[in-house]
């Protein structure tokens, strides 16, 4: 009540909910990815807001937001985006209960529409191959970065934010300890998605695509220096003078071109991350260690996500019962 008085804190009888997310967005700036924040912002302007914005924080109930749900999805807004809302809200109001405006979530008693999950398109261990012999053949410059998205199963982030300084080559090992997004305000390093770095063995052919690049890069640099162009930010994977590289340029630019003279599918890069996956997991490698691998924060998640792998390997389970009894 004294801190009322003094103007610190809103009145939370009178307080919209417009209003408390207007307070929570750049509260919670410095908590979250930079993408996430402007995932939570964009949102909270288009989609909250406008609906409930005028709504009392604490008038709030689980049938606003059924409703809100319901008027989305009518509208014809894909369930995943409806879920992201959901998300939102949930995460905004669980921080007013922390901080003593509500007495509890509205939103845990609302059920999210459940987002039908993507068909991953991971590549058969043949067109796999034929993707490297097609980028070795025809000299790409991202050759030892598609080796390594196979091998290693990086987020693509990731390899993009690799830098030299990184890497272990007599070691054999490569250590994630950024990614690279791409926000409204440009390029940002961030921490990988999982919150903390992991260490990597690299394949001999890693190794050996890794030395083969350096010496590329460090014949661009020579070009480029003579004209004070190259800058010098240690990636591994960069633009051809230096600076970061775009995602969406390494698809666009180069990905889809090599697919298509590979005569491949169109797939994602992040597919190759889902092929390096769903290879070992073909082979019988042990599900813990293809989740570490990856990143994943749960076995769960590996599970989840190529079950339709794992639910195709018996792995003799049937035979070893008939041996046994």
């Amino acid at each position: 009540m004294s801190d009322a008085d003094r103007g610190l804190i809103s009145d939370a009888r009178t307080l919209t909910l417009g209003q408390y997310l207007d307070e929570w967005l750049p509260n919670i700036k410095d908590t979250v990815r930079q993408r996430t924040w402007e995932r939570y912002e964009q949102i909270v302007r288009v989609h909250i807001k406008s609906a409930l914005g005028r709504t009392k924080l604490q008038a709030l109930s689980p049938s606003h937001l059924r409703s809100l749900y319901r008027q989305k999805l009518d509208a014809g807004l894909a369930p995943r985006t409806v879920n992201y809302i959901h998300t939102t809200v949930h995460k905004a109001l669980k921080d007013a209960v922390s901080d003593g405006l509500l007495p509890k979530n509205a939103a845990d008693g609302v059920q999210a529409p459940r987002p039908k999950k993507p068909e991953i398109q991971p590549l058969s261990r043949e067109q796999a191959k034929k993707l490297l012999e097609t980028a070795s053949r025809e000299d790409d410059r991202f050759e030892a970065l598609y080796i390594v998205a196979l091998h290693s199963g990086l987020w693509e982030g990731e390899l993009l934010g690799l830098r030299w300084a990184d890497l272990d080559l007599e070691g054999g090992t490569l250590q994630v300890r950024r990614t690279l997004s791409e926000t409204r305000t440009g390029h940002k390093f961030e921490k990988p998605k999982n919150g903390k770095g992991r260490s990597v063995k690299l394949s001999q052919k890693a190794i050996d695509a890794f030395r083969s690049h350096r010496v590329r890069q460090n014949e661009e640099k020579k070009r480029l220096r003579v004209g004070f162009l190259w800058q010098d930010n240690d990636l591994e994977f960069p633009t051809t003078t230096g600076s970061t590289m775009s995602c969406t340029n390494l698809l666009g630019r180069h990905f889809k071109s090599l697919l298509e003279r590979a005569g491949l599918p169109a797939i994602r890069l992040h597919d190759l991350r889902h092929t390096c996956a769903t290879i070992l997991l073909m082979a019988g490698k042990h599900p813990k260690y293809v989740q570490e691998l990856l990143g994943h924060a749960s076995i769960s998640i590996t599970l989840d996500t190529y079950s339709h792998v794992v639910e195709g390997m018996d792995g003799g389970l049937a035979d070893a019962m008939d041996d046994a009894l």
